[in-house]
Formats: structure tokens, C-alpha cells, sequence
């Protein structure tokens, strides 16, 4: 299971990203972290940009209710997203789940 934090106002957990993937998708759960293969490379913040844009558009947030907290320049990431709660975030995530097994 994934590890969802509350905070005032968002919800933050961890990912782990793989760059330079041949496309970007869920990739599924690695321990307590999401798994996201990103097709960017991880050269001048291209993997981040890409994986922001693909996290907001799966959650249906802006792209500015998403941050990067640690990890900018590593593949674990601790991500913070504004507007939404764990329950709402977990629900969200196993609906995609489930739609990219079909």
C-alpha cells in the first residue's frame, strides 16, 4: 500500500521515478512508493516537468497544486499535492490502476 500523509490543506507521498522510459505511465507500486516511468531523461529538470504535468493531469489537480518536496535530482521523490486528501488520492490511484491492467 502506498503511504499517503495529510496536511493542512494536501496530501504528500513518495515515488519512485524511472527516466528515459520508452513512454510515461504508472508503472505500479514499489514498496510504500508509487512507481512512474517518465519518457523524459533526467537532464535539466526535464524528468520532473514531465512527471509533474503527467501526476496532475492523472489526478486532475493544476500543475501548480503539485510540488516537489525532496528528491529533485534523484529518483525518489517526495511529492505534495494541494486540494485533495489521502482517502480522495487513493481512490483516484486504484481507478487508474485498475484502468491501465484493462
Amino acid at each position: 500500500m502506498i503511504a499517503l500523509t495529510d496536511t493542512a490543506g494536501g496530501v504528500i507521498f513518495s515515488v519512485k521515478v524511472v527516466p528515459g522510459s520508452s513512454r510515461t505511465r504508472l508503472a505500479g507500486q514499489m514498496g510504500s512508493m508509487l512507481k512512474v516511468n517518465i519518457a523524459a531523461v533526467a537532464e535539466r529538470g526535464k524528468a520532473n516537468e514531465c512527471l509533474i504535468e503527467y501526476l496532475a493531469d492523472l489526478l486532475g489537480v493544476r500543475k501548480n497544486a503539485m510540488a516537489i518536496l525532496s528528491g529533485r535530482t534523484a529518483p525518489v521523490k517526495q511529492i505534495r499535492v494541494e486540494g485533495i486528501t489521502s482517502d480522495t488520492l487513493r481512490r483516484l490511484l486504484d481507478t487508474k490502476e485498475i484502468q491501465k491492467k484493462k
